[in-house]
């Protein structure tokens, strides 16, 4: 049968009522049908037995049976339903189990009020161990089980019944009004009241597609139609049946928000279509509108905009309507403040008296007088909330924070003219007074919100995230505001003995405690919030809204973030000033000192901390870069130093000519080269989490193994060329391994240094220069000239290739440096030399493959001489060096 297709009951049972109504109404009935007196005689009221019935295609399921017998419901099988004379019988319940619910059988069945399930029912009480759900209704599956609908925006009859009749049959309920009860809302369109009360309380909203496709997959047993994935890939998005255009707002935030409409279903058009039926407009820069409306019209702000993408779903207009400047709403609302303003000689004569004082105020006092409880409520907090955070905004603006507006505590008036102390002390208040606004913003109107429960839409972010962002800003404003309430106290009584210091070293620990695992962690704060911003649309339209309003100064919040790393050195410097305008004799002057100190302590040890965490993450990528980098490289005493980016002049390590990467550690060099590509790797690509390794681990090789530094001169062959002398410990001689910079930094010669001076700390040495040799390129047979040639660089690939195709027909699969450490190892213990070791080697090896090629390979007949040239070289140069 088609998946969507169904017939719907008889005419006489009306499919877009209320189903719970009727639900209600049958038990009500059943209630009503039992005597007075039954209830004395429960025990003697016969007992129906439940019959399964198992109609045609049913009947010829195995699964079926075994899941009745496992919950014990005695069945019979049936072609047609008039083999089955008594199943209008009173002394049986019996239940119908069809496989199609389309066909005429199934709606025999209906007619004669027979009880109907389909295989999926039975087989999903046999999992769950339950007995057979008594439904007035066919019930076919249980995907929407304990789910109640509600339908809105259906213009045809036929495709809501049709809708109505699958949600019936999968086990949901209808509720024709919305209401708190209803789970999900059916929706065909963004309009109507239905939809606006679903947003506003959070409730899902699908599209009719949720419902079809639920029934596609009907027959899955352990399908349900509530899951959060399967759910949203219906879900209604915000902007659906929505033409926006924008007005205001600059090219580029234009463009990211006609992006984010379509990303968000809906579609943009220019100003002044006649389709459009909104228009979103930036109320700080458009003042008038550049035509008249019309009345289908929606003129909204642009927090209507983000709020619709914040909570997934289209916000209400009638909140966020534009207003003009002349708009009859703005028209009435002025007339009215000046029918209740007093008259214009009363107003007069009180600015007068209020200036008048103010002044007095200004000049006995360094607080300006308690505003009237009006006045204080009528101020924005934007205007308490000094963004700048710098001294000399303070002091230039002038203004005082309105906490500090109270009363002094002390009745005896200060003199006229306050001390320089006095003056930077009131400033570091007023600077950490806007401090702890600052941290208060970014609590109040950015974590707490993201971190409420029941948010529309769902959260925004995960807490692993919301702790990555914010850290451990809670436990710095605890601390701050502290500090700014024994400061307000010390200036309000203030004398010029009172000890500023004093509060800075009572709060030193907790500072200690709670700055440096904000401040290492601030660059993973900030690319967590680049991250996701980029990849949630809802956190990015949260970030909009909110770094809009007044309080956050139309600044950002990873700009609000980096406050808590400026304010420590801020600190330091204010207390260094008041330190300069603190007589000699005053006792805070060596309290200020201490102060100052525990600032540089803590400064100094959240560098240390940020070095360590810099370090392990440096450690971390060079594991993941390497391939096959060995586990103890990882340990808590070792430190990268630095990287460098050279080309291999010698075939100890690798092949001359290849990319080779230094990690330069304190106590030991780790040599990778540039790993080749792999042929006939097929992994997926979304089985890597980072990208993969691009450098083949090579060698580990301890500092004390070096034994000289060689700084090769600059020749017109030779350019930007070193070698190491090295001893491992499985060889008897020395080995020499050279390499080429193909970097500007750093310099070889501070390379040099910076080598030698780890290889002496490594082997307890003072003399680190003295390390350090400088040789000709010609006595070490060292050259760059043909390095970048294109001979040279097909040569190197003829020479890879041919290994691989040598090593592929080869037994063993032993590489040639191993192979010849292995000879020069024997042939010292024989007391042979490595020629005639190798030589009767290579005879034995030509013998064992004889089957395999009839005459001998040319590369290894010429190997015995090059190998005893290369060791009669290196001995000499190695000889002539020590």
């Amino acid at each position: 049968m088609a998946d969507n297709s169904t017939l719907v009951s008889e005419a006489g049972r009306s499919l877009l009522a209320d189903s719970s109504v009727l639900d209600s109404k049958i038990t009500e009935t059943s209630k009503e049908n039992v005597l007075p007196g039954s209830v004395l005689h429960v025990e003697e009221m016969p007992q129906i037995e439940t019959r399964v019935v198992l109609v045609q295609e049913a009947g010829r399921r195995e699964e079926l049976m075994k899941a009745l017998e496992e919950i014990k419901v005695p069945y019979v099988k049936t072609d047609t339903v008039e083999e089955l004379g008594d199943f209008d019988s009173p002394e049986f319940e019996t239940v119908f189990v069809v496989s199609e619910f389309q066909d005429s059988l199934f709606n025999n069945l209906c007619k004669a009020d027979c009880r109907v399930i389909g295989p999926p029912v039975v087989l999903h009480c046999a999992q769950k161990g339950e007995p057979l759900p008594f439904s007035c209704r066919p019930l076919y599956c249980t995907s929407m089980l304990n789910l109640v609908l509600c339908f809105t925006g259906f213009r045809k009859k036929e495709e809501l019944v049709k809708l109505v009749t699958l949600a019936h049959h999968m086990g949901g309920t209808i509720r024709k009004d919305f209401c708190s009860k209803v789970t999900y809302l059916v929706a065909n369109s963004t309009r109507g009241d239905k939809f606006r009360v679903a947003v506003s309380l959070g409730k899902p909203i699908v599209k009719p597609e949720w419902i079809y496709k639920a029934w596609e997959k009907r027959n899955e047993i352990d399908f349900c139609a509530a899951d959060v994935d399967f759910r949203n890939q219906f879900k209604i998005p915000p902007f659906q049946d929505c033409m926006l255009s924008f007005l205001g707002f600059s090219d580029d935030e234009k463009a990211n928000m006609e992006e984010m409409t379509e990303m968000q279903g809906g579609h943009y058009l220019p100003v002044g279509d006649e389709r459009c039926t909104h228009l979103v407009v930036e109320e700080n820069t458009v003042k008038d509108l550049p035509f008249e409306p019309l009345k289908k019209l929606y003129v909204v702000k642009q927090e209507w905009f983000w709020g619709s993408i914040q909570m997934d779903a289209r916000a209400g207009e009638s909140m966020y309507l534009f207003e003009k400047s002349d708009s009859p709403g703005l028209k009435k609302s002025v007339s009215l403040l000046s029918l209740s303003t007093p008259n214009s000689n009363r107003k007069r004569r009180r600015l007068k008296e209020t200036l008048a004082q103010l002044t007095r105020e200004t000049d006995m006092s360094p607080f300006p007088p308690r505003k009237r409880p009006s006045a204080e409520h009528s101020l924005s907090l934007g205007s308490l909330l000094d963004i700048s955070n710098t001294p000399e905004s303070s002091t230039a603006s002038g203004e005082t924070p309105k906490s500090c507006a109270r009363p002094s505590k002390n009745s005896t008036p200060l003199p006229v003219k306050q001390s320089a102390r006095w003056q930077v002390a009131k400033e570091l208040y007023q600077t950490e007074s806007n401090y702890v606004d600052i941290l208060t913003t970014i609590i109040q109107l950015f974590q707490v919100p993201l971190e409420k429960e029941g948010q529309l839409g769902g959260p925004i972010l995960a807490q692993e995230e919301i702790k990555t962002i914010f850290g451990s800003i809670p436990d710095i404003l605890d601390v701050h505001t502290k500090i700014k309430e024994d400061l307000e106290d010390l200036m309000i009584n203030w004398t010029e003995s009172n000890s500023i210091g004093g509060i800075i070293l009572k709060y030193s620990k907790d500072l200690l405690k709670t700055y440096p695992p904000f401040v290492n962690f601030f660059e993973m704060s900030k690319e967590t919030i680049t991250r996701c911003e980029k990849q949630k649309p809802r956190f990015h339209a949260f970030l909009k809204i909110n770094q809009a309003k007044p309080e956050c100064g139309r600044q950002s919040l990873a700009e609000l973030l980096i406050r808590p790393v400026q304010r420590l050195p801020s600190v330091a410097l204010l207390l260094n000033d008041i330190k300069k305008h603190t007589a000699e004799e005053n006792p805070d002057k060596i309290t200020l000192e201490r102060a100052i100190e525990s600032l540089k302590e803590v400064m100094t040890h959240i560098n240390e901390d940020k070095r360590k965490t810099e370090a392990q993450r440096q450690f971390f990528d060079v594991v993941y870069e390497v391939d096959g980098c060995p586990a103890n490289l990882l340990s808590s005493h070792r430190s990268l130093v630095q990287r460098l980016e050279t080309i291999a002049l010698s075939d100890d390590l690798c092949d001359r000519g290849e990319q080779v990467t230094l990690f330069l550690f304190n106590d030991c060099l780790e040599i990778a080269r540039k790993r080749h590509k792999v042929i006939g790797a097929f992994k997926s690509p979304h089985s890597h989490t980072r990208p993969p390794a691009s450098l083949k681990h090579v060698v580990l090789m301890p500092l004390s193994q070096i034994k000289k530094v060689l700084d090769i001169r600059e020749t017109e062959d030779c350019h930007k060329a070193f070698a190491l002398v090295v001893r491992p410990p499985t060889e008897l001689n020395n080995k020499l391994l050279s390499f080429q910079m193909t970097t500007e930094e750093p310099p070889k010669e501070d390379w040099l240094k910076m080598l030698c001076r780890q290889v002496a700390n490594t082997i307890c040495k003072a003399d680190a220069e003295n390390l350090i040799y400088t040789a000709d390129p010609d006595s070490v047979e060292v050259n760059t000239k043909d390095m970048d040639s294109t001979l040279s660089r097909a040569s190197r690939a003829i020479k890879k290739t041919s290994k691989k195709v040598t090593r592929a027909f080869s037994f063993s699969k032993t590489p040639k440096r191993a192979l010849r450490r292995a000879l020069m190892s024997h042939s010292a213990t024989e007391g042979r030399s490595p020629s005639s070791a190798h030589e009767s080697y290579v005879g034995s090896r030509l013998t064992s493959t004889s089957s395999l090629a009839g005459i001998s390979s040319p590369s290894l007949v010429s190997l015995p001489s090059m190998l005893e040239k290369r060791s009669h070289t290196l001995s000499r140069s190695t000889t002539h060096l020590i």
